[in-house]
């Protein structure tokens, strides 16, 4: 088989609804453009019959290949291990629930060939989706941008195109806590972006839950940015500032309104809430920070698979292969 052009990384847990239609969208697509493809699956340890699905879908067609994971990593793992396998010369990152149009990939393709290294879909509405996720997802990415000194697009997730020399950089970041948008944009090159109205999700349940949604977030916030920790010292030169108006405040309480209530309990009371939760705060900054550093020290795989087809050599060991 000839080396494919265009690479598709499609990361999967448990859609199996959504897989014969992005199946068959997919291969009338890459057939359409007529240039060698691969299509790579990665199984992030899905229950149902995924895996099934991406087995049958390869003898199908060899070039839709797949890698299983030994249990589930995360959507960054698996979008990480599909690029670590890719051999393609432009490589596209997008969702198997087809809230990312795969229609989009003649535009992608067309500015990669335009010259452009990274283009990244953005999104310009959100259909059937919550007041309160567009609100949080367009707070975040604002906030997001104005924390770091990387401009982070706004309003772009993981859907995008991104050229071999792009992919070869974030191959070679050995990062733990990926943010794989963040990193995106910090690697730099030349980029662009395309413009699209996002779909609601074909069929099944939303797998980026509230909890998965903000840990997400709290990645990108601590990979790209060191305000957290200023925000810190800030915090305790604001509690040692009110400490001192407070000393002064009970000193001119007790001079002239000895019977005032605010001295005493109340006050040493609210004293000690408001510094324990500044601590607090400060601790579990910290604790952010330095967790992540036990992640990165340990040095462990990114992730394990447990079967990978369409590969020759996929039998060696993953470390040889990456």
């Amino acid at each position: 088989m000839a080396s494919p052009i265009y690479s598709i990384v499609v990361p999967v847990y448990n859609e199996e609804e959504n897989l014969p239609e992005l199946y068959q969208r997919l291969t009338t697509i890459l057939e359409g453009v007529g240039e060698e493809y691969e299509v790579i699956f990665v199984d992030d340890g899905s229950i149902d019959r995924t895996l099934s699905l991406l087995r049958e879908y390869h003898d199908k067609n060899p070039s839709f290949r797949y890698i299983s994971f030994a249990r589930n990593f995360g959507h960054q793992v698996a979008v990480t291990a599909g690029l670590n396998f890719v051999n393609g010369k432009a490589i596209v990152v997008m969702d198997a629930d087809l809230q990312d149009p795969p229609e989009l990939l003649f535009e992608l393709l067309q500015q990669w060939r335009d010259g452009y290294q990274v283009v990244y879909a953005q999104r310009v509405s959100r259909q059937q989706e919550s007041w309160f996720k567009r609100l949080t997802a367009y707070v975040f990415y604002r906030v997001l941008r104005r924390l770091t000194d990387v401009a982070i697009p706004t309003d772009s997730g993981d859907f995008c195109l991104m050229d071999r020399a792009v992919v070869d950089v974030l191959n070679g970041m050995p990062e733990r806590n990926r943010y794989i948008r963040g990193l995106r944009a910090w690697v730099g090159f030349r980029q662009t972006s395309v413009k699209f109205s996002r779909s609601p999700r074909f069929a099944g349940t939303v797998k980026y839950t509230f909890r998965k949604s903000l840990s997400l977030a709290i990645d990108g916030i601590m990979s790209f940015s060191k305000v957290p920790l200023r925000l810190a010292t800030y915090l305790g030169l604001l509690s040692a500032g009110m400490a001192l108006v407070m000393v002064f405040l009970v000193l001119y309480w007790r001079l002239f309104y000895p019977n005032s209530p605010l001295i005493g309990a109340t006050i040493i009371t609210i004293a000690i809430f408001f510094l324990g939760a500044v601590q607090l705060v400060c601790i579990g900054i910290l604790g952010e920070y330095i967790g992540r550093i036990y992640e990165e020290v340990k040095g462990r795989p990114l992730y394990t698979v447990k079967e990978v087809s369409g590969y020759d050599g996929a039998s060696a060991p993953l470390r040889e292969r990456i």
